[in-house]
């Protein structure tokens, strides 16, 4: 009776752990914002580890039917990646759960194209996990929205593909324990050409904040919004093999820079003979300068094809260990509103304004284009912009984008019960003119340009109804 008590006991404490871990989000209370922005850029350096079928094809992206018999890591020891990470003093590591190519390195139940149908047939996510947070360090996860196998991918997107998306997400947030960040990518890329209406981001967003609050979400998408705008993502990306910097000359934000060791992100058959980047540069003149930024950077080591780091890399490392620790000291950045996560109302609605200056007209400002905008004729004195929805809709935020900082002084209203009704008046010095107000319904939303240094433009004129 008392063996029985306590093989009872033992498996109430093991099913008591499943279930802790599986609601641990729902538990854990909700940081604000700015102080997990703050404790993310603290991190200052952690390792990326692109590691996934394409290590075996000699290709960062594979062919979408790969089969899964080439995945075979017959050595992998993620303690091995764990202890490489700690020798360079870096705080946390990062895999590729899932790159473009669609595969699986964990224990999915969505797909057979996964880790489960190669001849490893084990959960490499978990042995990540595990092995990084045995050696002290803090755990983030990689993502890829596109998926070329799934066919998830621009003109191919089906509600299934969105289903596809949460229930792989919820499998990443609620089976490995606390994620500290989670890096999202292939999503309203120039390359994936997949937007943030084809696949909702607010629901992906409302989705990963529901079950771990305070993960931090970023989207690799640097290349397209202003840098001193928070646009889709928790903290600001650059990749900077894309040719992605952060500007000197305007206002910093908490932010994330990605390299890589070796010449590409996956494993390639040369590298266990070709050169990596040098460590006395990496650390003087990217990493130093990086934190100083306010901006964590994420150096990416790839395991070759036993699941291991070559010796040049893990030599590479060692030395950064020697140059680089942690001095402690904390980011100082001006503390930001909630990123923008909702569709832009005013994406290509019809759109009109005060006389404007040759082939810079209205449309210009309303494109979804950042590098594109209206721009106003110099002899108009007072100019105005408008955005005609044609049937009422509700917002509950105006965002005014220009180029350069120059409009100062301006009204927002909107047409409802044929009136104009105020919004917002008031100084916006600012470049990214963010403006949040209790929802309204309206027909039309316009904007007088009352103080200004030079003939005003609008780059991009959004609107959204956000949730609150």
């Amino acid at each position: 009776m008392k063996l029985f008590t306590t093989v009872k006991s033992l498996c109430f404490l093991i099913a008591l752990a499943a279930v802790s871990n599986f609601s641990y989000a729902q538990q854990k209370p909700s940081k604000p914002l700015n102080e997990l922005q703050q404790s993310f850029v603290d991190l200052k350096f952690g390792m990326f580890i692109h590691f996934n079928i394409p290590t075996y094809f000699n290709q960062d992206w594979p062919d979408p039917e790969a089969s899964p018999e080439a995945f075979n890591p017959t050595k992998l020891n993620a303690d091995q990646w764990a202890k490489a990470a700690k020798s360079a003093n870096m705080a946390y590591g990062c895999i590729t759960t899932k790159h473009h190519s669609g595969f699986c390195i964990w224990d999915t139940k969505t797909t057979n194209y996964s880790v489960m149908s190669s001849p490893y047939k084990k959960d490499v996510v978990r042995q990540f996990v595990n092995a990084f947070r045995a050696n002290g360090l803090k755990v983030m996860l990689y993502y890829s929205i596109l998926d070329t196998h799934h066919k998830l991918r621009p003109n191919e997107i089906q509600p299934k593909h969105i289903e596809m998306v949460k229930k792989q997400l919820t499998e990443l947030l609620t089976n490995y324990g606390p994620i500290e960040a989670l890096i999202i990518d292939g999503w309203d890329a120039p390359w994936s050409r997949i937007s943030y209406d084809d696949v909702p981001f607010e629901q992906v967003y409302k989705l990963v904040k529901s079950l771990q609050p305070n993960c931090i979400m970023m989207d690799l998408n640097g290349a397209k919004y202003p840098k001193d705008g928070l646009y889709y993502t928790d903290i600001k990306t650059y990749e900077m093999g894309a040719g992605q910097r952060m500007s000197k000359d305007i206002n910093q934000m908490p932010s994330l820079a990605c390299l890589p060791l070796q010449s590409s992100w996956f494993w390639k058959t040369n590298m266990p003979t070709t050169a990596v980047k040098d460590p006395a540069k990496l650390v003087n003149e990217t990493l130093v300068t990086l934190n100083k930024a306010n901006c964590n950077f994420i150096l990416n080591v790839a395991p070759n094809r036993d699941g291991l780091f070559d010796d040049n890399a893990l030599a590479a490392l060692k030395q950064i260990g020697t140059l680089w620790h942690n001095d402690g000291s904390k980011a100082d950045f001006k503390p930001t509103s909630a990123p923008i996560i909702a569709s832009n109302l005013a994406k290509n609605q019809p759109a009109n304004s005060s006389w404007s200056d040759d082939m810079n007209i209205m449309d210009f400002a309303n494109d979804d284009d950042f590098t594109s905008s209206w721009q106003s004729n110099p002899e108009v004195k007072n100019p105005w912009y408008e955005v005609d929805f044609r049937t009422p809709q509700t917002f509950n935020a105006i965002v005014i984008f220009e180029h350069k900082p120059n409009i100062k002084k301006y009204k927002l209203e909107y047409f409802a019960n044929n009136k104009w009704n105020a919004l917002f008046e008031g100084e916006n010095l600012l470049r990214v003119k963010v403006n949040r107000f209790t929802s309204v319904k309206g027909e039309k939303i316009r904007m007088k340009i009352e103080s200004y240094d030079t003939p005003p433009s609008i780059a991009e004129f959004e609107v959204y109804n956000e949730p609150r």
